[in-house]
């Protein structure tokens, strides 16, 4: 946590500044982040609902999330901010880094 909050507020010039081993860390927590919210959106949640009783067999991941909200798990606008800052971290594009930096500090504002 030391080394991410040398570098948080993270922006563009900060960015471009970095070294090889503060870039593979952001590597290593995208890579993280985009692994949990995977897991958390195809099992966690069916899981969860299975145990209060809910039946999930067979529902759209639109039911689910309808359903997870409901029980004031997650807003379905958050998840859909997280889920846009997955599918901007794991494609690779070097022409994005604003676009996804910028991203990162909005759900970074909300976590806080």
């Amino acid at each position: 946590m030391k080394e991410i909050k040398k570098i948080c507020p993270l922006d563009i010039k900060k960015f471009k500044q970095l070294t090889i081993e503060q870039k593979n860390m952001l590597d290593t927590i995208a890579f993280r982040f985009s692994k949990l919210q995977d897991l958390v959106g195809t099992k966690i949640f069916r899981e969860f609902l299975d145990e209060v009783g809910f039946i999930t067999k067979g529902k759209s991941f639109l039911e689910i999330l309808k359903e997870i909200e409901k029980e004031g798990i997650i807003n379905i606008d958050t998840w859909s901010e997280f889920r846009k800052v997955r599918n901007l971290i794991t494609h690779d594009y070097p022409d994005e880094w604003e676009e996804k930096i910028e991203v990162v500090k909005k759900i970074e504002s909300k976590i806080k």
